[in-house]
C-alpha cells in the first residue's frame, strides 16, 4: 500500500482532511481523538510523505462560464515510451485539459476537458490535438450532467479492509 505504516489516527486524519481541507488544525484534532501539537505533527508527516498531496478548492466550472465539458479518448500511431511521455507532456500544457490518464485497452489516453463553450472545445480540438505528433484518433464524448464526482478514496473502504487483516 504505502511506505509509511497507516494507524487508526492517521486514517482519520485523511479522510477528515479529505471532506474539509480547510478545518483547523484544532478541529480536526477533536474529530480524531488527539490534541492539537500531535495532530499537526502526523498532518505534516502525511504531507512530508506525499499521502497529502495539497488542498484545493471544488471551484463550479459551469458558474465559471465553462459550460463545456468533454472526455477525449486519443489514440497514439506508437507507445514507445518516448512517445508516452512526450504526449503527457504535451497534455501538461494545454489549459482545457483538467486531467490525462494513461489506459489500457482500445484507448491510449482518456482526458478530461473543459471549455467556455462548443466553439472554443472545437477549436482546441482541430487546431492542438487532432495537429499533435503521434495522435493517431480522438473520439470524443460531451458530458450532459455529472452524477457523481468524489475526490480522493472511500476510506471506509479502507477501514474495512484493514480491520479484516488485522
Amino acid at each position: 500500500m504505502v511506505a509509511i505504516r497507516l494507524d487508526e489516527i492517521d486514517r482519520k486524519i485523511l479522510a477528515e482532511l479529505q471532506a474539509d481541507g480547510r478545518m483547523t488544525n484544532v478541529e480536526l484534532a477533536k474529530r480524531v481523538g488527539i490534541s492539537a501539537p500531535p495532530c499537526l505533527r502526523r498532518v505534516r508527516t502525511l504531507e512530508e510523505s506525499g499521502l497529502i498531496r495539497g488542498y484545493h478548492a471544488d471551484v463550479n466550472s459551469r458558474e465559471l462560464g465553462f459550460e463545456v465539458q468533454v472526455f477525449a479518448m486519443v489514440g497514439l500511431e506508437s507507445q514507445a515510451e518516448s512517445e508516452l511521455s512526450a504526449f503527457e507532456e504535451r497534455c501538461r500544457e494545454w489549459p482545457l485539459v483538467r486531467e490525462c490518464h494513461m489506459l489500457n485497452g482500445e484507448v491510449d489516453f482518456i482526458l478530461k476537458c473543459v471549455a467556455p463553450d462548443l466553439s472554443s472545445f472545437q477549436q482546441f480540438l482541430t487546431g492542438a490535438l487532432l495537429t499533435t505528433p503521434n495522435v493517431a484518433s480522438v473520439k470524443t464524448s460531451l458530458v450532459i450532467r455529472g452524477a457523481k464526482d468524489e475526490p480522493g478514496v472511500p476510506f471506509d473502504v479502507l477501514e474495512d479492509r484493514m480491520s479484516r487483516t488485522a
